[in-house]
């Protein structure tokens, strides 16, 4: 299980770590947590809801991360030698996902020692049941991927990425987006050209952003 010392524009879908925690410290910026959650909140729930919770205790998982994350920024200090911001939030939700599993059990009350916790998150962390690193990853992906969706829809031609999203997430032939939309099969393929490169491109900018 990694660890990592706690505590912790409409431009940027995912912005820069450091100037949106930074102002996170402010609790009155209410623009700035409203940020944050709109960035954050589906990759915490999705992630919540692979590991096996209900929409309501995903929910839940939200909320607390959320919360936890106000305690804990007014003595927080970024610093990515020590450990990035994925792999930081990651554990922030991991324990929430802990709590709420251990809420299943309501006849078994925490000990001091937290031993009762240490037992939930073993078995949460063991790859025969449930790998929430590899699922955390492909969430983390998938959530750059719609930021990087988003940025590009504002960078490209209407057209292009129409016949773009057709040709690569809706898998039609070349041909018969060009018949669909009454424009040449070249100009098909080189409207998917360009959008997978920009696409390509700002993926790899959201990732040097959160690295």
């Amino acid at each position: 299980m990694r660890s990592c010392p706690a505590p912790f524009n409409e431009e940027e879908l995912i912005p820069t770590r450091r100037s949106l925690l930074s102002r996170l410290k402010d609790w009155g910026d209410d623009e700035s947590w409203h940020e944050f959650f709109n960035t954050y909140w589906k990759l915490v729930y999705g992630v919540a809801v692979k590991a096996g919770l209900t929409d309501q205790e995903a929910q839940e998982v939200v909320q607390e991360t959320v919360i936890t994350v106000a305690r804990r920024i007014p003595e927080f200090k970024y610093d990515p030698s020590i450990c990035s911001f994925k792999t930081w939030l990651l554990n922030l939700t991991r324990w929430r996902i802990v709590d709420q599993l251990r809420r299943r059990r309501p006849g078994r009350a925490a000990r001091d020692d937290g031993t009762a916790r240490t037992a939930v998150i073993e078995r949460v962390a063991d790859p025969n049941t449930l790998d929430l690193d590899a699922v955390w990853d492909e969430q983390w992906q998938q959530h750059l991927l719609e930021a990087a969706i988003a940025r590009v829809k504002r960078k490209v031609n209407p057209e292009q990425y129409q016949m773009f999203h057709l040709c690569v997430f809706k898998e039609w032939p070349p041909a018969r987006v060009a018949r669909e939309l009454a424009v040449s099969i070249s100009r098909v393929y080189l409207a998917k050209h360009r959008v997978a490169a920009q696409l390509k491109r700002e993926i790899k900018a959201l990732e040097k952003k959160l690295s």
